[in-house]
């Protein structure tokens, strides 16, 4: 377990400090520890409690929009070849991913296969059959057709997490928890951050506190990208008494209405719900509960008596759903890296990268730039993202 540290000197200088301790503000310390000194301030007394350690993440390189799609093929050599030391077992372990699709949504499978062959990882049809032959829980009568992405993984998110914590702190960089920034002024050139736990000022400040992202850049007087944060509701349940589903693969609607795959020995669900909410310490609501319970149960021959655990996080999207990634346009030293709803750990190599390049202001790594991502399909200045 990574122990945080508790500052109190009334005031100290960084190069950089980094506001959110989830996966985008400890893999953006990581990067950024090689180039200087860094504080890492975390809200809460454990890091990554919200959005980051509530999330079931799957590495998919056919997911979300085509920036999304080249983050998540940079990111994956990191996954999958970390550095000696960085995390005990392998981050990634294989999982396929099938889409199954009723016989009303057959033009969306249609679309979704075609979208897909623009793509890093283009989908196969498999059929019904097959799809309920590897999960055979599905319903014959209910799956139509179904889609595959073999090269689909989970993520050991946990591992992911404390390995960029483990490798900020022996980069020299510290963490402190229970450091909520309740002011962020600038002044001769630094930005001055007030938390309970110390003072600490810094040239740079890296704004990755997830769904409170537009909430410290109201407190330093920049203007807030539009950020929605928008709940996600999990179950678990025990599968079929005897049934092995340990190699069985996720089962997803083609319409992104619910999903469920084996986790850890139980079934893991979700009615995949997007409710807009404001930034806080999520629940789930009973009816979302029910909702992907009704799902799998409409597609899947499952005897659900009891619910083993259920929760929620926020995932914080801006308009066109691709993170915001570099330094404000008005606001000097101020660097947002934000929304990141959905996608953030998957491409988190990638994406710390990036965003250690940008604010040390070089061109973006090779690999990166070779997958067609720029500066300004990030940038919070970008069309169409931001709010007033």
């Amino acid at each position: 377990m990574i122990k945080s540290a508790s500052v109190y000197n009334p005031l100290m200088s960084y190069d950089f400090l980094i506001i959110g301790g989830g996966i985008a503000g400890a893999s953006a310390a990581y990067e950024l520890a090689r180039h200087g000194s860094v504080i890492l301030a975390e809200r809460e007394t454990t890091p990554g409690y919200h959005a980051t350690g509530r999330s079931a993440a799957m590495f998919l390189q056919n997911y979300g929009e085509p920036p999304v799609q080249a983050l998540a093929v940079a990111s994956r050599d990191f996954l999958e070849n970390p550095p000696d030391g960085f995390a005990e077992d392998a981050l990634l372990s294989p999982r396929a991913e099938i889409h199954i699709a009723r016989e009303d949504q057959i033009d969306t499978l249609e679309s979704t296969l075609a979208d897909s062959r623009k793509g890093p990882a283009p989908l196969s049809r498999i059929g019904g059959a097959e799809a309920c032959r590897m999960i055979p829980v599905l319903r014959p009568d209910y799956v139509a057709d179904a889609l595959i992405e073999t090269d689909s993984h989970e993520i050991d998110v946990n591992a992911l997490h404390h390995g960029f914590l483990r490798g900020l702190k022996a980069r020299g960089g510290l963490l402190v928890s229970d450091a909520e920034v309740t002011a962020l002024e600038r002044h001769g050139g630094d930005w001055r951050a007030t938390t309970p736990a110390g003072e600490w000022t810094a040239p740079v400040v890296i704004n990755a506190a997830g769904a409170w992202a537009d909430e410290i850049a109201r407190l330093a007087g920049i203007a807030p990208v539009g950020l929605v944060s928008k709940r996600r509701t999990m179950v678990t349940f025990d599968p079929p008494d005897g049934v092995d589903m340990a190699s069985w693969p996720m089962a997803a609607d083609i319409d992104e209405q619910f999903y469920f795959k084996p986790e850890a020995g139980r079934v893991l669900a979700s009615p995949a719900d997007e409710t807009p909410m404001e930034p806080c310490d999520v629940q789930p609501d009973e009816l979302d509960i029910a909702v992907a319970i009704d799902r799998v149960l409409a597609c899947a021959n499952f005897d659900v008596r009891r619910i083993s655990h259920s929760w929620a996080g926020l995932r914080s999207f801006v308009a066109d759903r691709v993170p915001v990634v570099g330094y404000a346009p008005d606001g000097d030293g101020f660097f947002w890296l934000a929304g990141q709803g959905g996608i953030g750990i998957m491409t988190s190599p990638a994406t710390a990268r990036i965003a250690a390049a940008l604010v040390m202001g070089e061109d973006l790594q090779a690999d990166v730039a070779a997958q067609g991502v720029t500066a300004d399909d990030l940038a919070p200045q970008r069309p169409g993202i931001g709010c007033d």
